[in-house]
């Protein structure tokens, strides 16, 4: 046996990891064929990283994270939180949480996650079982949100609030998350900026670089400087005199020193939480990147020959021969065995996949020949139940799709076979758009739609204040109430935010509550989304919406869809507050209100019009379990309001509009600041004889879910939409929503309308928000030229 810093490797442990990373190795070759021969969609393998991957698992305990890539198949394997039946489904696109409990067929082969949730969503014991974020496609995504899981062992172990609230979620901040990357995408900007970031926070986070030389087609001499990682990072590297990074480079197929490095290594970090990196060279992708593409294409012959010389498997044999573990014929014997055991449990998966839909292909095709009997056996029914019939292969598409197809063939008989297939068809539609769209959103007991109103209450004693001063009292009772909620951003801590809603507070709750970044957008996004995974509620603070694009990869490629990725088995409920709309400015008066909603389905977009609309929807997102964007208008932190006093418990619904001015000839919908605007216009237009019903959409995500707005429509037979977003942006949005979703249309005896900001941004000065954005008088000539098109002679021309 040998011994490495007290991890003991018996002969029986070193053979089983063999058989394991030999096992993961065939599994990625029988992958690859499956998806040249056509029975599944896409291949991207971990075949090259074994042995590496069998020593960090070895460190890897209950309560830790992974947050890697999709590579790491074999450590997935080796700490249980994968194995060969749920990669084979997973390969098929078994849409079943059961067979393929990581997205339920939603994500494509070696995209790995755990479930943190149970059927209810609610939280599991994470602290008992080990734990896997979702896997991203993106190069580096994984990345910001590695920062989050470290820093929530970092808020556990030392705000005594926090680890108080910890059952269930973590001992003492123990965990580590190890974080996985391949060397090209240490070129991507995420990894640059959680790497200073980690860094700088000093988080238990390990960091592996699986290095096999190249990225795609494109050697390291063409992505790192000095071609090495590690070499570049030498200034980070951790001294006595200052903290930083431990950094350990290790060859991939030198099993004893793997071990050795992560025995010795993930113990500092959990202990220390100082995070660590692994540069783990000399290793090899011998299928090349995925099924997409061919590595013959652009490696050399020597590396060509290196990839199978000296593969880490081969190597690992090769030392277990020479230390005498095991004799050439018994690991013969253990590979022949192996094959044939991956390439039963390869079939058992594929038959297992295939079962369901064969018994719905069956139900399909007798509902088909049925309904064509009754008909009379029609030549175009025929044609489409021929290839139905004649299927070896089945999928869904094709049973959806001979379904519809009869149908429209039998548009002109009617019977009850035909309505029995009719109903198949809808209700097939039905369960599959649960099956493949269902968890957009939280459909939990907790969801933001369940939260309870509670109006706001007023008295005498009620203080009038500037608007900021509403939302600061908000956050500090909420503070008070949840020793979870915690805020990060640029300025919020010792300034209080630059409009100072967060004046004071930390003095309050300390500096882990209310919490200083530096500038760094993608990564205190990612630093939400982990804290979220892990049962915390952070507030990210983006200092103005322009500035949320920086984060706009991260909170879109990840945040917004890990609870439909995961087909409800992670949440993430991060709320973002950002402020936005008129200001000064071309960076500081945005309103990219099409790009959120479009970017970010999957997390709730809240619009308020002034302080106190914003406290109620924060008290209701608090309350919730649904991630969010919330958009402050910027102008309003100084205009007077008056302070309910329940402030930190009054709800705002989500989704619900608000009539704030009732009217008879045009209704206009808007939302933010330019509610204010659009009622000052109402009252000019009054004089004109024109009543005008102004809408606040309140939120855009949800919108409407009670259809107001075609109630106010169906009385006044006009709409106006007037936004700060571009020409087309969310003001089409909306139109869609409301003509569309609502069938307003039915009810218009004039041109919609939408008034928007000019494609341009807003130059800075009074004079360049006045022109660049919809005003007053904007809005005045827009409705008084839509009564000027239903009555002319009542209305005449202003120009």
């Amino acid at each position: 046996m040998t011994e490495q810093a007290g991890l003991e490797l018996s002969r029986e442990t070193i053979i089983a990891d063999y058989r394991l990373a030999f096992r993961s190795r065939v599994a990625s070759v029988l992958g690859r064929r499956e998806v040249l021969t056509g029975k599944a969609p896409f291949g991207i393998f971990g075949d090259g990283k074994e042995v590496a991957q069998l020593a960090m698992a070895k460190a890897f305990r209950p309560g830790d994270w992974r947050s890697g890539y999709y590579r790491d198949q074999t450590f997935m394997f080796a700490t249980g939180m994968s194995d060969l039946p749920r990669f084979f489904a997973q390969l098929y696109a078994h849409a079943d949480v059961g067979a393929d409990p990581a997205s339920a067929g939603r994500q494509m082969i070696a995209h790995f996650a755990t479930r943190s949730l149970d059927r209810d969503g609610r939280w599991l014991p994470l602290v008992e079982q080990m734990n896997s974020a979702p896997d991203l496609s993106p190069v580096g995504a994984q990345m910001p949100r590695s920062v989050g899981l470290a820093y929530a062992s970092k808020l556990f172990r030392h705000e005594p609030g926090m680890r108080a609230a910890a059952e269930g979620f973590s001992r003492n901040g123990d965990e580590v998350c190890f974080a996985t990357i391949g060397n090209a995408g240490t070129s991507e900007g995420p990894f640059w900026e959680s790497l200073n970031a980690a860094g700088v926070l000093q988080v238990p986070l390990a960091i592996s670089v699986w290095d096999d030389g190249f990225g795609i087609s494109v050697p390291n001499e063409f992505q790192t400087t000095k071609s090495s990682i590690s070499a570049v990072l030498e200034g980070f590297r951790r001294t006595p005199d200052s903290p930083g990074y431990d950094i350990r480079v290790v060859k991939g197929w030198d099993y004893p020193a793997l071990c050795d490095a992560y025995a010795v290594g993930i113990e500092r970090v959990r202990r220390d939480h100082a995070p660590a990196l692994f540069h783990i060279t000399e290793m090899t992708q011998p299928q090349g990147h995925s099924t997409s593409g061919s590595h013959e294409r652009y490696k050399t012959r020597d590396r060509l020959r290196f990839e199978v010389e000296l593969d880490p498997i081969a190597r690992m044999r090769e030392w277990m021969i020479r230390e005498d573990l095991v004799t050439v014929e018994e690991l013969d014997e253990h590979e022949r065995a192996d094959r044939r055991e991956v390439d039963e449990i390869r079939e058992a998966a594929w038959a297992a996949y295939q079962e369901p839909i064969r018994r719905e292909h069956g139900q399909a095709l007798a509902l088909v020949e049925r309904a064509a009997a009754e008909a009379g056996d029609t030549e175009d029914v025929a044609a489409v139940a021929g290839p139905l019939r004649e299927a070896s292969e089945m999928s869904r598409r094709l049973v959806q799709s001979s379904a519809v197809l009869a149908l429209a063939a039998l548009r002109a008989h009617a019977g009850p076979a035909k309505d029995e297939l009719a109903r198949f068809s809808k209700e097939y539609a039905e369960e599959n758009h649960r099956r493949y769209n269902s968890w957009l959103y939280s459909a939990s007991a907790d969801s933001t739609l369940r939260v309870p109103e509670r109006p706001p209450v007023y008295s005498e004693g009620s203080e009038t204040v500037d608007g900021r001063v509403v939302l600061l009292r908000c956050f500090e009772e909420n503070f008070r109430r949840d020793p979870r909620l915690f805020v990060m951003g640029e300025d919020v801590g010792k300034l209080g935010d630059v409009n100072l809603v967060f004046e004071g507070l930390q003095a309050k709750f300390g500096e882990m509550r209310v919490t200083d970044t530096g500038i760094r957008e993608a990564t205190i996004m990612g630093q939400g989304i982990g804290c979220a995974l892990r049962g915390l509620r952070p507030i990210v603070d983006i200092q103005y919406v322009d500035y949320l694009l920086y984060a706009l990869q991260v909170a879109a490629d990840d945040l917004a869809t890990i609870l439909w990725r995961t087909a409800g088995g992670q949440k993430a409920p991060v709320i973002v507050r950002t402020k936005g709309h008129r200001l000064q400015g071309i960076w500081h008066t945005g309103s990219p209100m099409a790009v959120i909603l479009h970017a970010l389905r999957g997390v709730r977009v809240a619009v308020p019009r002034n302080m106190t609309q914003a406290a109620g929807m924060y008290n209701t997102l608090f309350r919730g379990d649904d991630p969010a964007v919330l958009i402050e208008v910027l102008s309003g932190y100084r205009l007077k309001e008056k302070v309910p006093d329940n402030v930190g418990d009054f709800t705002v619904r989500l989704g619900v509009p608000e009539v704030l001015r009732a009217g008879r000839d045009v209704t206009l919908v808007t939302y933010g600041a330019l509610c204010r605007i659009a009622l000052e216009a109402a009252q000019l237009l009054a004089h004109a004889g024109i009543d005008v019903e102004i809408v606040d959409a309140q939120t855009l995500e949800p919108f409407d879910i009670e259809q107001r707005i075609v109630g106010s429509v169906r009385k006044t037979g006009a709409i106006v939409v007037v936004d700060e977003d571009v020409p087309g942006g969310a003001s089409a949005f909306i139109m869609q929503q409301v003509l569309e979703g609502q069938s307003a249309f039915e009810y218009l005896d004039a041109t919609p309308r939408t008034l928007t900001a000019h494609a341009n941004r807003a130059a800075v000065g009074q004079d360049g928000d006045y022109f660049s954005k919809p005003n007053r008088e904007d809005i005045v000539a827009a409705v008084y030229g839509l009564m000027r098109e239903r009555r002319p002679a009542e209305f005449p021309s202003l120009t």
